[in-house]
């Protein structure tokens, strides 16, 4: 990759800090607009001068890619040609009716429909298409029905701010009511009556503070339910799969702490189950009057199960019903009228298990391939033997399963389509294992073309995350089917961080032991290069989010092994972003990274490892930086000030691209086309990268 034309350079106006003794010089602070709370949710109130300076640098990044245009269009054809244009879910049964999604052809967004089990025509309640007309950005954040079937509870997005605006609509007209919640997380909980809606309140610095409860037809000012007054928990509401209780949870990354209320009294106090205690994290469902636990208490690291009386929900009323087991990580658990069903990992793989409540019997879903993905996507009913998950791997389209709890009986209700054709014969999908520093072994799942030759000449684009106890599944993509039919080498590796091997997993890839995410990355590209999967300088690294710190820190350790990094919204100003405690997810982030502005141990460790702060004078490969204006999770500015100050120090020729959003936030593009679009994108520079544009 060349480096003409020229690219855009950023003025520099030192601030300095000092915390801990240790003095900082940023020079390129000035990015962080002043009113960056106001642009959140109005792009145009963006300071011109750092309008202009991102411009510049998308101009930049156009002109750069240009020889690349025909390929993001192949490659956007290719990946739009796996998708069936009038794809649809097949529809949950809640009673009388079944409600799912479906597409039309050529839409960007779903439409949210219902059918009744009589047979009787579908009806479309809430049209995405439609709703997101005249729209630059738009992104449904939820669609829920009341348990009456009348009305429908759904907000939206319109900034990619990921503040949402609810409104209800009724079922039968499709009109929305007069009245409209902005400012909320979007999502939300019906009472038993179906006149009451629970929803979250987002405060000026985006954290979900408030609970209120709005009543449907009242003029009445809506009702705050509970204020979480510590900015390091972020709360929501659900209800029990029973339907009988609302649950308020609220979290940080460590410890938990859960409310209920009657889903048919909601003027009731909520009665507390177990106060916050740090480290200690549950969650809850209900069913028949008894409480079902899923808690890492008692020094249970894996997590257990136990239950206790609704009218007693105290931990001194708890008894063990699931006991812990070492190395079978239970993630997550859902009570029915005679079953208790749970998403476990053992060895790096998911299975459900289903446990009959009248004798204990129980047994589990499982799958033979070496590296799957199981998706449990559960009922809306709780008086029900039926329950449903889907299943892929990084050769096999997902299926939908129906699945009866009693009899074992599975049935395939859908298997995804590829319109444009797949052989799963023509791919091989594997799980090998790298040996990292320190001799902890890392999961590496696999996939390529059956004609591509191991012998060292195939490129590879290497995922990884590794953060909050994220598990990147092995699971079907169609994207990456354009790379691997190019002769690249897909690899994802898990490394510490995620809960790929257990919570142990997840503890030792964080705060102190946060470099093990980076070194467990490098190493498996070692052992991708010792195997002859690729070869030194033939990988492509690509992560976003706290995946794309993980970006930034291999950048800077060891650049030689890469011949591209994809860094997508990345995180990689850790250290200033966490000792800012005005940003929104700054508190509810100390337990994951430290809290920088309290420990001098945190501090230092997290300056040790914060790519911005470790840029260093020497050769780093061809570099991809995207970002969105109104992200509220990695703020515009990180990506465009590590680009800046990685064009300051680095050596070379190689590019440096930012590719910032003007109109979209985290998550990019909202259309399923539109983000397609960001894929090739993305794709396209990888290729680039590899030689193989």
């Amino acid at each position: 990759m060349g480096s003409d034309p020229k690219p855009p350079v950023a003025k520099k106006h030192p601030l300095k800090t000092t915390v801990h003794e240790v003095t900082r010089i940023d020079y390129y602070a000035w990015m962080r607009a002043d009113n960056w709370q106001e642009v959140m949710q109005d792009p145009t109130a963006l300071d011109a001068s750092i309008r202009k300076y991102l411009e510049a640098e998308n101009g930049y990044q156009e002109a750069l890619m240009a020889d690349t245009t025909d390929l993001q269009k192949t490659l956007f054809s290719e990946m739009k040609g796996r998708i069936k244009a009038d794809d649809s879910s097949v529809p949950m049964q809640d009673g009388d009716w079944a409600y799912g999604v479906s597409y039309v052809e050529g839409g960007e967004h779903p439409q949210f429909i219902r059918e009744q089990m009589n047979g009787s025509k579908r009806t479309v309640l809430l049209d995405g298409d439609m709703e997101a007309r005249d729209t630059s950005y738009f992104s449904i954040g939820g669609c829920s029905h009341s348990p009456d079937h009348k009305t429908i509870a759904w907000s939206c997005d319109d900034k990619g701010s990921e503040y949402y605006t609810i409104a209800f609509r009724d079922s039968q007209t499709g009109k929305d009511g007069e009245t409209a919640i902005p400012k909320t997380n979007g999502g939300g909980v019906w009472t038993k009556q179906s006149n009451g809606f629970f929803y979250t309140k987002l405060d000026e610095n985006h954290r979900p503070s408030k609970l209120y409860l709005h009543t449907l037809g009242s003029d009445a000012k809506d009702r705050l339910v509970f204020e979480e007054s510590d900015p390091g928990f972020f709360m929501s509401a659900g209800k029990s799969q029973s339907g009988d209780t609302v649950i308020i949870d609220i979290h940080d990354h460590q410890t938990s702490e859960a409310w209920l209320i009657p889903a048919d009294a909601p003027d009731t106090k909520p009665v507390l189950v177990a106060e916050r205690k740090i480290g200690v994290e549950y969650s809850v469902d209900e069913g028949s009057g008894t409480l079902y636990i899923l808690t890492n208490r008692d020094n249970a690291e894996d997590f257990k199960i136990v239950s206790a009386p609704l009218q007693t929900p105290h931990p001194d009323h708890w008894s063990d019903l699931v006991p812990h087991e070492q190395g079978r990580l239970i993630l997550a658990h859902s009570i029915y009228a005679r079953h208790l069903v749970w998403l476990e990992r053992r060895d790096g793989l998911p299975r459900i298990v289903i446990h009959r409540l009248s004798d204990g019997k129980q047994h589990a879903i499982a799958f033979d391939e070496e590296a799957y993905s199981l998706g449990f996507g559960g009922a809306y009913e709780y008086d029900t033997d039926t329950i449903r998950f889907t299943y892929s791997s990084m050769t096999t389209p997902a299926q939908t399963f129906d699945y009866n709890m009693e009899t074992g009986e599975r049935v395939l209700l859908k298997t995804q389509e590829v319109p444009s054709g797949h052989d799963p014969d023509h791919y091989v999908t594997r799980r090998i294992e790298a040996e990292a520093d320190d001799g902890e072994t890392v999961p590496i799942s696999l996939v390529y073309h059956k004609d591509t030759p191991l012998d060292g000449s195939a490129p590879c684009l290497l995922y990884g995350y590794g953060s909050y106890g994220v598990t990147i599944p092995a699971s079907f993509n169609t994207n990456i089917l354009s790379l691997a039919d190019r002769g690249l080498v897909y690899a994802i590796a898990h490394v510490r961080g995620g809960k790929d091997k257990g919570f142990r997993w997840y503890d030792l890839g964080r705060r102190q032991n946060k470099p093990n995410t980076f070194s467990d990355f490098i190493a498996a590209a070692e052992h991708l290069i010792a195997e002859k999967f690729t070869s030194k300088g033939r990988i492509i690294a690509h992560g976003g989010s706290a995946g794309g710190m993980l970006m930034g820190a291999a950048a800077n350790m060891r650049p030689e092994l890469f011949a591209g990094i994809v860094a997508e919204v990345p995180f990689v100003d850790v250290l200033t972003t966490m000792l800012d405690d005005t940003l929104p997810l700054t508190p509810p982030e100390w337990p994951e990274w430290g809290n920088p502005l309290a420990s001098k141990d945190d501090h230092d460790m997290i300056l040790s490892y914060s790519p911005f702060d470790q840029i260093s004078q020497q050769e780093y490969p061809p570099i991809l930086a995207v970002g969105g204006l109104t992200d509220p999770r990695v703020t515009y500015w990180e990506p465009a000030k590590w680009v800046a100050k990685l064009r300051e120090y680095k050596t070379g020729d190689n590019p440096v691209l930012l590719k910032t959003n003007m109109d979209a936030g985290h998550g990019g593009a909202a259309g399923r086309f539109q983000r397609l679009e960001e894929v090739a994108f993305s794709y396209a520079f990888a290729l680039k990268s590899a030689g193989k544009a």
